[in-house]
């Protein structure tokens, strides 16, 4: 099994991805310094915790789980909940009995030349499974971490939900402070069981000169539950990501959260594909993205593939500077009986909102600030309040700085 994955992977290193812009795979080390494991998160490098807490990870607080990984080295991996697994992705490879059923299931290994470089040199990422049952009140922390230059991070994640689960995930995803350039490249595929809730939050915190190339597949079964919140709002070089979401099982159901803002120099290539092949099934695509002078192409897609399921996309951008806003809605609808719709809207700030908020009392760039703060707050559900206060925070410091 392992040979045949090796070789399709082999066949597709040179193979450019469908979307986003093509990397020189060969400008990056695949070797990195080796750091040493922390059984002790407060003996944690300051700087290092700084920017953990940038992305929503506290290392001060205890979670039910926390896993971190710098560079190539996973420094911290331990669980404190009764139930829930959390292990290296290497690890689950030897320990996890039924792995094959999941490794290399939704993400094929031959896909682009990211996936196949993951499949053929992996610097491991992690495996996080809720047994039957059990539920996490506060949400396990995930951090993925690049220190060193020109380093390539080949990470490969599995998530299961086991049925009756509820599982809640923060990961965080960042670069040292004087970083250059990066390469962070992810596989990951998700399993939400039978009336299971997964909800996964992740926050970007890239280097500007750093490209990433996630490959996300999620699959849910009956009655089960997978909310993402995506919040990109600082530099990037280069972005692309497209994760799909299969709901299989009748009443399942897919929502999916993104809040970006795109730099000069930075190209964000991103968005979401839902295909419902069950019937009641439910999805919904929230987008709220920025362009300060960057690029932003935001694409959305939903699939009806069965009877009396029901799906909204909405995708909404604002341009401050120069810069571009592309957004790409896409319905399909195969069988009668399906119901979906979409809105797209891009624009700018209306004159007459700033002119109203500066005759209450506010001086013109209050009243920017205040209307582009509006826009990039959605409601996300399900948030512990902590981390809500810090993305809210990130969002008014972003602010801020287009400002």
């Amino acid at each position: 099994m392992h040979e045949l994955l090796n070789q399709k992977a082999e066949k597709a290193l040179n193979k450019h991805a469908a979307l986003g812009k093509d990397i020189d795979l060969n400008q990056y080390n695949q070797a990195s310094h080796n750091h040493q494991y922390i059984d002790n998160l407060s003996s944690l490098d300051e700087s290092d915790a700084s920017r953990f807490l940038d992305v929503g990870i506290d290392t001060q607080t205890v979670a039910p789980a926390t896993f971190i990984q710098k560079d190539h080295s996973v420094i911290h991996c331990h669980s404190h909940q009764k139930g829930i697994d959390v292990m290296t992705y290497s690890q689950a490879l030897k320990d996890i009995d039924d792995i094959d059923k999941y490794a290399w299931k939704g993400v094929a290994v031959d896909t682009d030349k990211y996936t196949a470089k993951v499949g053929l040199t992996p610097h491991d990422g992690y495996f996080i499974r809720a047994r039957k049952g059990i539920k996490t009140d506060q949400p396990i922390q995930s951090c993925l971490y690049i220190a060193s230059d020109r380093v390539s991070q080949n990470v490969h994640n599995l998530v299961v939900a086991e049925e009756d689960s509820d599982l809640k995930i923060v990961t965080g995803c960042s670069t040292a402070p004087k970083l250059d350039t990066g390469l962070h490249i992810g596989v990951s595929e998700f399993y939400v069981k039978k009336n299971a809730c997964l909800t996964f939050t992740m926050i970007h915190d890239w280097g500007k000169n750093v490209d990433v190339r996630p490959r996300t597949t999620v699959y849910v079964e009956e009655g089960g539950v997978y909310i993402s919140n995506y919040i990109c709002l600082r530099p990037a070089g280069t972005l692309q990501m497209y994760p799909t979401i299969i709901l299989q099982g009748k009443e399942a159901v897919a929502r999916i959260n993104s809040v970006i803002v795109s730099h000069p120099d930075s190209h964000i290539d991103m968005g979401g594909r839902v295909i419902l092949q069950a019937p009641r099934s439910r999805a919904e695509i929230i987008s709220r993205a920025i362009s300060s002078g960057g690029t932003i192409i935001a694409r959305g897609s939903l699939v009806g593939k069965a009877p009396e399921i029901r799906a909204h996309l909405e995708c909404k951008g604002m341009i401050l500077n120069d810069g571009l806003m592309h957004a790409i809605p896409e319905i399909e609808g195969y069988i009668p009986g399906v119901e979906m719709s979409h809105e797209a809207a891009v624009g700018k700030i209306d004159p007459e909102e700033i002119e109203y908020l500066m005759a209450r009392g506010l001086d013109e760039e209050t009243a920017i600030s205040t209307i582009v703060r509006g826009f990039l707050n959605i409601d996300i559900q399900g948030l512990p309040p902590a981390l809500q206060e810090r993305i809210d925070s990130l969002i008014q410091e972003t602010e801020k700085e287009m400002m």
